[in-house]
């Protein structure tokens, strides 16, 4: 292959041929193998324009897919015009050159790919490091056994998908010098986590948090938006929000929780992507209530479904209570699919973050997260203590009401996290009855 053609890794409004290697471990949708891909090189702006399935027990060693399917992928190549080709598959630097000796163009994998988008998306501090150092422990020794040489990589340029850094800093060929970026990287990235590790400790002493998880593209932005009135940036396309952005959700009836919006999840993240943005991640990792947001109307619910939640496994998110969300029920053709669901997570929730239906089922269940269990008691409270009174009188169902000297009674239906805040608060209460 020509001296320079790998440099060139842009996609945007490129033709681009995409090849799926289906092995017996594969996990992408049967239906539809190659979906989630085109949508992944349409966000990075390529043009599909042909697609190569193969099915192989095992990768071939020199090309994946063997020397008969690299020559017919390279007779599509030439027949379209095609100036890249996108694998679903992860590729090893010998494997990527091999096959574009014989294509005469860019071959790009998966990973490649995701790691272009984060970059083009990354827009605070905290996430340009990461997407850097995903992109220096996953691109580096893959270009560095395919090139001569590594040419200057700046934030925004067309240096193209995989290499799109969000720094303007150079890599040198130097292993040495690249070894001590990377720890560079991971000591500024662990700064950062400690420190958001200490705000989201504080912040949740101190509120009721509820982390927004999901699938990329599940409408979980937009219901943030919905339920919050925030503007956080909400479009159709994969990964639109890469940093995480709480705000308080107001309940009603006095009540409100944190709630945080977080980077969408694909199947096959690369770890160490997943690993650079623990971070990102934290809010989820330590939140109360989860709230996983699901695209139902999607052909590929059911893979995305267990993507996300092998995803919250892996980040340790997989301990507190959680609320299954059917999103997108206002483009279902028919409630087969939403009925299968509601049958085998008896909990979950069908909704529209568009519409805005269900949502008032949804404040409710809230509500009684973070109540805690609701419980009827008899509280004593000195009728002085009018912060109390109005706490119980706006925040709590009351039953019955009695007056003695000083003194009121109030028998109440009140939840246990409301009971424990109430008594850590320093009034004056006494539980008479419960």
């Amino acid at each position: 292959m020509e001296e320079g053609l790998r440099q060139q890794l842009k996609v945007g409004q490129e033709k681009v041929i995409l090849v799926a290697c289906m092995l017996p471990d594969n996990n992408s949708d049967p239906n539809d193998p190659l979906g989630e891909l085109r949508s992944l090189v349409d966000t990075a702006g390529g043009i599909v324009v042909d697609e190569l399935f193969q099915n192989r027990n095992k990768p071939d060693s020199a090309t994946y897919i063997g020397s008969g399917k690299v020559r017919e992928l390279a007779e599509m190549v030439q027949a379209h015009g095609a100036q890249a080709v996108v694998f679903d598959n992860d590729l090893s630097p010998a494997q990527i050159s091999n096959i574009e000796e014989e294509v005469k163009c860019k071959v790009l994998d998966r990973s490649e790919v995701i790691l272009d988008i984060f970059a083009a998306r990354a827009q605070t501090n905290e996430a340009k490091l990461q997407v850097e150092l995903a992109q220096l422990i996953y691109t580096y020794p893959r270009l560095r056994a395919m090139w001569s040489h590594l040419e200057r990589i700046t934030g925004g340029s067309p240096v193209g998908m995989g290499t799109r850094g969000p720094g303007e800093q150079q890599l040198e060929i130097d292993r040495r010098i690249v070894k001590h970026k990377i720890s560079v990287l991971k000591k500024l990235i662990e700064d950062i986590q400690i420190r958001k590790s200490r705000e989201v400790a504080a912040r949740n002493k101190d509120n009721f948090t509820v982390g927004l998880v999901g699938y990329t593209n599940a409408g979980k932005s937009t219901l943030f938006n919905t339920l919050t009135d925030a503007g956080a940036y909400a479009d159709d396309r994969l990964f639109a929000t890469l940093s995480t952005l709480t705000r308080k959700w107001n309940l009603g009836s006095g009540d409100s929780v944190m709630l945080s919006d977080t980077v969408g999840f694909v199947r096959d993240l690369p770890h160490h992507l997943v690993a650079s943005f623990k971070a990102t991640l934290e809010e989820a990792v330590h939140s109360d209530l989860l709230l996983i947001v699901l695209d139902v109307s999607d052909p590929r619910t059911r893979h995305q479904y267990e993507t996300v939640n092998e995803v919250l496994k892996d980040i340790g998110a997989d301990r507190q209570p959680r609320i299954l969300l059917l999103n997108k029920i206002d483009r279902l053709e028919n409630n087969a699919e939403l009925l299968l669901f509601e049958k085998e997570v008896p909990d979950s929730l069908p909704i529209s973050a568009q519409t805005g239906r269900g949502l008032d089922k949804l404040v409710e269940r809230v509500r009684e997260a973070l109540r805690g269990g609701v419980n009827e008691v008899t509280l004593k409270i000195p009728l002085s203590d009018g912060k109390a009174i109005g706490f119980l009188e706006t925040r709590t169902v009351v039953v019955d009401r009695q007056y003695e000297g000083a003194y009121a009674f109030y028998k109440v239906r009140i939840g246990k996290r409301h009971l424990d805040q109430l008594k850590s608060s320093g009034v004056s209460i006494e539980v008479v009855e419960a």
